[in-house]
């Protein structure tokens, strides 16, 4: 069963208006960085519920989605 999990992220702005986040900090308070970013859309999230930009990101190796909901940022946990 899969839960969102609000989280704090650090992000670039760039100066064409685009958001870049770089790293966020899970309930736990440990940091990740962002290995790359490789898709931006507008979407939903099928598994918890809500919808805004979905950045898809690979951390540690391995995919998630990071969304930015109504200025907060949230993840797909298990």
């Amino acid at each position: 069963m899969a839960r969102k999990v609000y989280v704090n992220v650090s992000a670039k702005f760039n100066k064409d208006g685009r958001i870049i986040p770089e790293s966020f900090e899970w309930e736990d308070e440990r940091i990740f960085e962002i290995d790359r970013i490789t898709d931006i859309r507008r979407a939903a999230s099928l598994k918890v519920g809500g919808a805004g930009l979905r950045y898809t990101c690979f951390v540690c190796g391995k995919q998630t989605y990071l969304f930015l909901e109504d200025n907060r940022w949230f993840i797909e946990a298990k």
